[in-house]
């Protein structure tokens, strides 16, 4: 693991490329066979891979969506369901990027 350096995450695909695919990674497994899986797949292909997470300080990370959502994600299925689908794997990449640098305690 890398100690995490807030410098270092402006640049962060230089310098933190392994430890967001891990994030991302994890975030997607944690909620593979628990939620509709294409509708899983279609968010992360289309929508997460736009993506860009921000350190936001005190341990603390945000992951700002395209502005163009609906026509990345074509809304597969119903909006309530993919509104809470998009929710939980965001909240889960959030936590697993607090993980990975190991910030939980921050």
């Amino acid at each position: 693991m890398t100690e995490f350096d807030p410098g270092k995450f402006e640049e962060k695909y230089v310098h933190c490329f392994e430890e967001l695919e891990a994030a991302y990674s994890n975030a997607y497994q944690s909620l593979h066979g628990e939620r509709d899986s294409e509708l899983l797949r279609a968010i992360d292909r289309r929508v997460l891979a736009e993506s860009e997470p921000f350190y936001e300080g005190d341990g603390t990370f945000r992951v700002e969506l395209p502005a163009d959502l609906c026509e990345l994600a074509g809304r597969p299925g119903d909006e309530t369901a993919f509104e809470a689908v998009l929710d939980d794997l965001v909240a889960e990449i959030e936590a697993e990027l607090r993980a990975v640098f190991d910030l939980d305690d921050a």
